[in-house]
Protein backbone atom coordinates (compact mmCIF):
# COMPACT_ATOMS: atom_id res chain seq x y z
CA UNK A 1 0.00 0.00 0.00
CA UNK A 2 2.83 2.39 0.86
CA UNK A 3 4.35 1.79 -2.60
CA UNK A 4 1.09 2.84 -4.26
CA UNK A 5 0.80 5.96 -2.10
CA UNK A 6 4.38 6.95 -2.88
CA UNK A 7 3.74 6.47 -6.59
CA UNK A 8 0.64 8.66 -6.38
CA UNK A 9 2.63 11.30 -4.49
CA UNK A 10 5.33 11.42 -7.17
CA UNK A 11 2.77 11.79 -9.96
CA UNK A 12 0.85 14.44 -8.01
CA UNK A 13 4.07 16.41 -7.47
CA UNK A 14 4.66 16.30 -11.23
CA UNK A 15 1.20 17.72 -11.93
CA UNK A 16 1.78 20.37 -9.26
CA UNK A 17 5.02 21.53 -10.91
CA UNK A 18 3.29 21.73 -14.29
CA UNK A 19 0.45 23.74 -12.73
CA UNK A 20 2.89 26.30 -11.32
CA UNK A 21 4.64 26.48 -14.71
CA UNK A 22 1.26 27.05 -16.37
CA UNK A 23 0.49 29.87 -13.93
CA UNK A 24 3.93 31.42 -14.37
CA UNK A 25 3.86 31.42 -18.19
CA UNK A 26 0.08 31.64 -18.63
CA UNK A 27 0.20 28.45 -20.65
CA UNK A 28 -1.92 25.74 -19.07
CA UNK A 29 -1.83 23.58 -22.19
CA UNK A 30 1.51 22.39 -20.76
CA UNK A 31 -0.62 19.78 -19.03
CA UNK A 32 -1.30 18.19 -22.43
CA UNK A 33 2.44 17.75 -22.94
CA UNK A 34 2.84 16.36 -19.42
CA UNK A 35 -0.01 13.84 -19.87
CA UNK A 36 2.24 11.16 -21.37
CA UNK A 37 5.01 11.92 -18.87
CA UNK A 38 2.64 11.35 -15.95
CA UNK A 39 2.38 7.70 -17.02
CA UNK A 40 6.15 7.51 -17.36
CA UNK A 41 6.51 8.76 -13.78
CA UNK A 42 3.96 6.32 -12.38
CA UNK A 43 5.42 3.37 -14.32
CA UNK A 44 9.04 4.03 -13.34
CA UNK A 45 8.23 4.81 -9.71
CA UNK A 46 5.97 1.80 -9.18
CA UNK A 47 8.45 -0.52 -10.89
CA UNK A 48 11.30 0.75 -8.70
CA UNK A 49 9.22 0.27 -5.54
CA UNK A 50 7.67 -3.08 -6.51
CA UNK A 51 9.06 -6.62 -6.84
CA UNK A 52 10.56 -5.77 -10.27
CA UNK A 53 9.17 -8.77 -12.10
CA UNK A 54 9.66 -9.54 -15.79
CA UNK A 55 5.96 -8.83 -16.33
CA UNK A 56 6.35 -5.43 -14.67
CA UNK A 57 9.47 -4.69 -16.71
CA UNK A 58 7.62 -5.30 -19.98
CA UNK A 59 4.67 -3.17 -18.86
CA UNK A 60 6.98 -0.37 -17.74
CA UNK A 61 9.00 -0.45 -20.96
CA UNK A 62 5.97 -0.13 -23.26
CA UNK A 63 4.47 2.62 -21.07
CA UNK A 64 7.69 4.64 -20.96
CA UNK A 65 8.11 4.35 -24.73
CA UNK A 66 4.53 5.44 -25.39
CA UNK A 67 4.60 8.27 -22.84
CA UNK A 68 7.90 9.74 -24.03
CA UNK A 69 6.84 9.56 -27.68
CA UNK A 70 3.54 11.28 -26.99
CA UNK A 71 5.05 14.04 -24.83
CA UNK A 72 7.85 14.75 -27.31
CA UNK A 73 5.35 14.83 -30.19
CA UNK A 74 3.07 17.30 -28.38
CA UNK A 75 6.01 19.42 -27.20
CA UNK A 76 7.32 19.77 -30.75
CA UNK A 77 3.84 20.70 -31.96
CA UNK A 78 2.60 23.00 -29.19
CA UNK A 79 5.43 24.37 -27.06
CA UNK A 80 6.26 27.34 -29.29
CA UNK A 81 2.60 28.23 -29.94
CA UNK A 82 0.29 30.45 -27.85
CA UNK A 83 -1.90 28.74 -25.27
CA UNK A 84 -4.44 26.34 -26.80
CA UNK A 85 -7.85 27.96 -27.48
CA UNK A 86 -9.53 25.46 -25.11
CA UNK A 87 -7.59 26.86 -22.17
CA UNK A 88 -8.03 30.46 -23.30
CA UNK A 89 -11.78 29.82 -23.32
CA UNK A 90 -11.52 28.56 -19.73
CA UNK A 91 -9.71 31.77 -18.76
CA UNK A 92 -12.53 33.86 -20.18
CA UNK A 93 -15.19 31.69 -18.55
CA UNK A 94 -13.63 31.53 -15.07
CA UNK A 95 -12.22 35.07 -14.90
CA UNK A 96 -10.55 35.87 -11.55
CA UNK A 97 -11.06 32.28 -10.34
CA UNK A 98 -9.24 30.77 -13.30
CA UNK A 99 -6.22 29.37 -11.42
CA UNK A 100 -8.28 27.81 -8.63
CA UNK A 101 -10.71 26.23 -11.09
CA UNK A 102 -7.88 25.16 -13.37
CA UNK A 103 -6.19 23.32 -10.51
CA UNK A 104 -9.25 21.59 -9.07
CA UNK A 105 -11.21 20.96 -12.29
CA UNK A 106 -8.42 20.30 -14.78
CA UNK A 107 -5.19 19.30 -13.04
CA UNK A 108 -6.71 17.14 -10.30
CA UNK A 109 -9.05 15.41 -12.75
CA UNK A 110 -6.12 14.71 -15.09
CA UNK A 111 -4.15 13.37 -12.12
CA UNK A 112 -6.97 10.99 -11.21
CA UNK A 113 -7.49 9.90 -14.82
CA UNK A 114 -3.78 9.25 -15.27
CA UNK A 115 -3.71 6.90 -12.28
CA UNK A 116 -6.96 5.15 -13.21
CA UNK A 117 -6.06 4.60 -16.86
CA UNK A 118 -2.57 3.51 -15.82
CA UNK A 119 -3.97 1.07 -13.24
CA UNK A 120 -2.97 -2.05 -15.25
CA UNK A 121 0.66 -0.93 -15.18
CA UNK A 122 0.51 -0.15 -11.45
CA UNK A 123 -1.08 -3.55 -10.84
CA UNK A 124 1.63 -5.41 -12.76
CA UNK A 125 4.40 -3.43 -11.08
CA UNK A 126 3.19 -3.58 -7.48
CA UNK A 127 2.00 -7.21 -7.28
CA UNK A 128 4.04 -10.39 -7.42
CA UNK A 129 4.75 -11.20 -11.04
CA UNK A 130 3.95 -14.36 -12.94
CA UNK A 131 6.06 -15.85 -15.75
CA UNK A 132 5.55 -14.22 -19.13
CA UNK A 133 2.82 -16.05 -21.01
CA UNK A 134 0.25 -15.92 -23.79
CA UNK A 135 -1.48 -12.75 -22.53
CA UNK A 136 1.85 -10.94 -22.23
CA UNK A 137 2.76 -11.61 -25.84
CA UNK A 138 -0.75 -10.90 -27.12
CA UNK A 139 -0.76 -7.64 -25.18
CA UNK A 140 2.60 -6.56 -26.56
CA UNK A 141 1.42 -7.42 -30.09
CA UNK A 142 -1.76 -5.32 -29.72
CA UNK A 143 0.29 -2.52 -28.12
CA UNK A 144 2.70 -2.62 -31.09
CA UNK A 145 -0.20 -2.31 -33.53
CA UNK A 146 -1.46 0.66 -31.56
CA UNK A 147 1.86 2.49 -31.28
CA UNK A 148 2.60 1.97 -34.99
CA UNK A 149 -0.89 3.16 -35.94
CA UNK A 150 -0.69 6.25 -33.69
CA UNK A 151 2.88 7.15 -34.67
CA UNK A 152 2.26 6.71 -38.40
CA UNK A 153 -0.95 8.75 -38.24
CA UNK A 154 0.85 11.56 -36.39
CA UNK A 155 3.76 11.48 -38.86
CA UNK A 156 1.44 11.56 -41.88
CA UNK A 157 -0.51 14.49 -40.47
CA UNK A 158 2.64 16.40 -39.54
CA UNK A 159 4.13 15.95 -43.03
CA UNK A 160 0.83 16.97 -44.66
CA UNK A 161 0.43 20.13 -42.61
CA UNK A 162 4.03 21.11 -43.30
CA UNK A 163 3.36 21.05 -47.06
CA UNK A 164 -0.30 22.12 -46.98
CA UNK A 165 -0.96 24.22 -43.85
CA UNK A 166 -4.61 24.34 -42.90
CA UNK A 167 -5.66 21.82 -45.54
CA UNK A 168 -7.78 18.82 -44.54
CA UNK A 169 -5.81 15.57 -44.31
CA UNK A 170 -7.64 12.80 -46.20
CA UNK A 171 -4.84 10.47 -47.33
CA UNK A 172 -2.98 7.50 -45.86
CA UNK A 173 -4.45 6.18 -42.62
CA UNK A 174 -6.66 9.26 -42.57
CA UNK A 175 -8.57 7.91 -45.57
CA UNK A 176 -9.62 4.88 -43.52
CA UNK A 177 -10.41 6.65 -40.26
CA UNK A 178 -11.09 10.29 -39.42
CA UNK A 179 -9.12 9.78 -36.19
CA UNK A 180 -6.49 7.06 -36.72
CA UNK A 181 -4.28 8.52 -34.00
CA UNK A 182 -7.03 8.11 -31.41
CA UNK A 183 -7.73 4.58 -32.63
CA UNK A 184 -4.05 3.76 -32.12
CA UNK A 185 -4.18 5.28 -28.64
CA UNK A 186 -7.13 3.06 -27.75
CA UNK A 187 -5.34 -0.06 -29.05
CA UNK A 188 -2.32 0.77 -26.91
CA UNK A 189 -4.33 0.60 -23.69
CA UNK A 190 -6.18 -2.54 -24.72
CA UNK A 191 -2.74 -4.07 -25.26
CA UNK A 192 -1.60 -3.05 -21.78
CA UNK A 193 -4.78 -4.52 -20.28
CA UNK A 194 -4.18 -7.83 -22.10
CA UNK A 195 -0.71 -7.95 -20.55
CA UNK A 196 -2.26 -7.61 -17.09
CA UNK A 197 -4.48 -10.65 -17.77
CA UNK A 198 -1.32 -12.72 -17.40
CA UNK A 199 -2.03 -12.42 -13.65
CA UNK A 200 -5.26 -14.36 -14.09
CA UNK A 201 -8.92 -13.60 -13.29
CA UNK A 202 -7.95 -11.17 -10.51
CA UNK A 203 -6.95 -8.69 -13.24
CA UNK A 204 -10.28 -8.70 -15.06
CA UNK A 205 -11.49 -5.53 -13.32
CA UNK A 206 -8.69 -3.64 -15.06
CA UNK A 207 -10.74 -3.75 -18.27
CA UNK A 208 -12.21 -0.50 -16.92
CA UNK A 209 -8.97 1.21 -17.98
CA UNK A 210 -9.19 0.66 -21.77
CA UNK A 211 -12.98 1.08 -21.66
CA UNK A 212 -12.53 4.49 -20.00
CA UNK A 213 -9.83 5.81 -22.33
CA UNK A 214 -11.70 4.54 -25.41
CA UNK A 215 -14.95 6.11 -24.21
CA UNK A 216 -13.23 9.43 -23.49
CA UNK A 217 -11.57 9.48 -26.90
CA UNK A 218 -14.72 8.57 -28.83
CA UNK A 219 -17.47 10.33 -26.89
CA UNK A 220 -15.99 13.10 -24.69
CA UNK A 221 -12.64 14.68 -25.54
CA UNK A 222 -10.74 13.43 -28.58
CA UNK A 223 -13.19 12.86 -31.42
CA UNK A 224 -15.99 15.31 -30.47
CA UNK A 225 -13.66 18.26 -29.77
CA UNK A 226 -11.62 17.67 -32.91
CA UNK A 227 -14.68 17.35 -35.14
CA UNK A 228 -16.19 20.50 -33.67
CA UNK A 229 -13.09 22.40 -34.80
CA UNK A 230 -13.03 20.76 -38.22
CA UNK A 231 -16.68 21.04 -39.25
CA UNK A 232 -16.22 24.43 -40.94
CA UNK A 233 -13.22 23.30 -42.99
CA UNK A 234 -13.72 23.05 -46.77
CA UNK A 235 -14.36 19.45 -47.78
CA UNK A 236 -15.19 18.29 -44.26
CA UNK A 237 -18.77 17.23 -45.03
CA UNK A 238 -17.71 15.01 -47.95
CA UNK A 239 -14.80 13.58 -45.96
CA UNK A 240 -17.05 12.78 -43.00
CA UNK A 241 -19.60 11.08 -45.23
CA UNK A 242 -17.15 8.65 -46.84
CA UNK A 243 -14.68 8.03 -43.99
CA UNK A 244 -15.16 5.89 -40.88
CA UNK A 245 -15.40 7.94 -37.68
CA UNK A 246 -13.06 5.86 -35.51
CA UNK A 247 -12.45 2.23 -36.50
CA UNK A 248 -10.37 1.91 -39.69
CA UNK A 249 -12.49 0.87 -42.66
CA UNK A 250 -12.13 1.24 -46.44
CA UNK A 251 -13.58 4.59 -47.53
CA UNK A 252 -16.97 4.61 -49.18
CA UNK A 253 -16.90 5.07 -52.92
CA UNK A 254 -18.28 8.35 -54.15
CA UNK A 255 -21.56 7.86 -55.94
CA UNK A 256 -21.47 8.89 -59.60
CA UNK A 257 -24.26 10.94 -61.02
CA UNK A 258 -26.16 9.01 -63.68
Amino acid sequence: MIELLLTCAVVFFGFLLVFFAGVRWKKHDLIDIFWGMSFVLSALTSFALGPRSAMGLVATAVTVFWGLRLSVHLAQRNLSKPEDPRYRAMREKWGPNVERNMFFKVYLSQFALSLFIGAPVLYMNLTEGTPLGFWTFLGVFVWLLGIVFESLADAQLRAHLKKHPGELMTRGLWSWSRHPNYFGESLIWWGVFFQALNRGPSALWLILSPILITSLLVFVTGVPLTERRMEKRPGWAAYRQKTSRFFPWPPKKESKAS
